[in-house]
């Protein structure tokens, strides 16, 4: 199998929103008002998984998103040292801003059921060379951004 790199580029998995202050005091008033309700109906297992939750939600938003490289090669994508492999793609689209402030993205759903669905941001590589590669090996489909990408922009992540 041929691993000649035909394009190549760097990205982010996604871009760090810096929380204020008043966002972790948002995060742990609700924290508290759930576990305070959770303990008022006897239900203490969820109580403690608000707690458990709201903590693990506060340590995530300090994160920064690693780099990764992204790597198009003749039989696939290469995502760091993963390969995706374009018998095992479903479908892709490239996700554009209408307001263009953001760069393109391209969707991609497999078949493999770790990662069904892959997000992979196109800054720095031209999109319109991706979108005809791929157009000549997986078939093309209307991708929608999912619930949980809504949630995560609505929370700022």
């Amino acid at each position: 199998m041929s691993r000649e790199v035909l394009l190549e580029w760097e990205g982010q998995e996604y871009d760090h929103n810096p929380k204020t202050n008043d966002w972790y005091w948002a995060l742990g008033i609700i924290a508290v008002a759930g576990t305070i309700a959770a303990i008022l109906f006897g239900n203490y297992l969820i109580a403690i998984l608000i707690l458990v939750a709201s903590g693990a939600v506060a340590l995530h938003a300090e994160n920064h998103p690693p780099t990764h490289r992204f790597k198009i090669i003749e039989h696939g994508l290469i995502i760091g040292e993963e390969f995706h492999p374009f018998e095992y793609m479903s479908s892709f689209s490239v996700l554009e801003d209408i307001e263009g402030e953001l760069p393109p993205q391209l969707s991609v759903k497999t078949t493999n059921w770790l990662s069904p669905h892959l997000i992979i941001p196109l800054e720095g590589v031209d999109a319109d060379m991706v979108y005809a590669y791929f157009l000549q090996r997986v078939k093309e489909g209307e991708h929608h951004h999912s619930f949980h990408d809504l949630v995560a922009a609505l929370l700022r992540f």
